[in-house]
């Protein structure tokens, strides 16, 4: 690999890209969650300051490829990849898994946004949220009568009326059947990450007739190139 590459991490496939990486490279993360100590590239912790502040470290840096695998939802971040890569002149690819999809047996409801979502959990009273930890900043917003699970990366406090685990995938199917039995969840509220690791509870709602709150996915920028595995982003980096 004669070019330098930025990886910009997110997805769990991103970690297996950084360990092909060799010492001239560099791995970047936000700063959520674990920092891994075992690779040989660099790693970068923190943000750049937006699109231009990204930009400059590309050409302090001399980046000759900048590789996009934030999580799909991450929407600002990828739209500043993009925009970066191209004031500087280089390319920018992305590792884009596909959606999940429907399957017979489930009942998945898309939602726009926090309000959609809101009107659309009305009916139910025991959710279980997988969005990460947006919704700690609504605590105060539950309705008298439900009581929300939040999963995120760590635990934290929640309220009289949510609890907050903190837990780190891959999730298995019987670990899953197990927490909707215990704590008798009635809606499941997801987003369509398309991640294997998380597939585990869209199977449970669907064994157990549980209603799915799917957030939409955003819209991405156009990029050089886009792959949908590591494994072939991967064989198209090296020489």
């Amino acid at each position: 690999m004669s070019r330098r590459i930025l990886l910009l991490g997110g997805v769990t496939e991103a970690l297996a890209i950084a360990r092909q990486l060799g010492p001239e490279h560099v791995y970047s993360l936000a700063g959520i969650g674990r920092v891994p100590q075992d690779l040989a590239c660099q790693v970068r912790v923190g943000g750049y300051g937006g699109a231009e502040g990204l930009a400059r470290y590309l050409r302090e840096a001399g980046i000759s490829l900048l590789i996009d695998a934030t999580h799909p939802y991450a929407a600002q971040i990828s739209r500043n990849a993009a925009d970066a890569a191209s004031a500087v002149d280089i390319p920018c690819w992305a590792l884009r898994r596909p959606a999940w999809q429907a399957q017979a047996g489930d009942d998945w409801r898309e939602v726009q946004g926090w309000a959609d979502l809101i009107a659309a959990l009305e009916p139910f009273k025991r959710p279980l949220f997988t969005l990460g930890r947006e919704p700690l900043q609504h605590l105060e917003e539950i309705p008298l009568g439900q009581f929300w699970t939040l999963r995120a990366l760590e635990a934290c406090a929640g309220n009289e009326r949510c609890e907050v685990i903190g837990a780190r995938g891959p999730f298995h199917i019987e670990d899953e059947r197990a927490l909707f039995e215990r704590r008798a969840i009635d809606v499941l509220v997801s987003k369509n990450s398309g991640s294997v690791a998380t597939e585990p509870k869209l199977e449970v709602a669907r064994e157990r007739g549980v209603p799915v709150l799917i957030l939409k996915r955003p819209v991405l920028p156009t990029v050089d190139r886009c792959f949908e595995r590591a494994e072939s982003l991967l064989a198209a980096i090296r020489p």
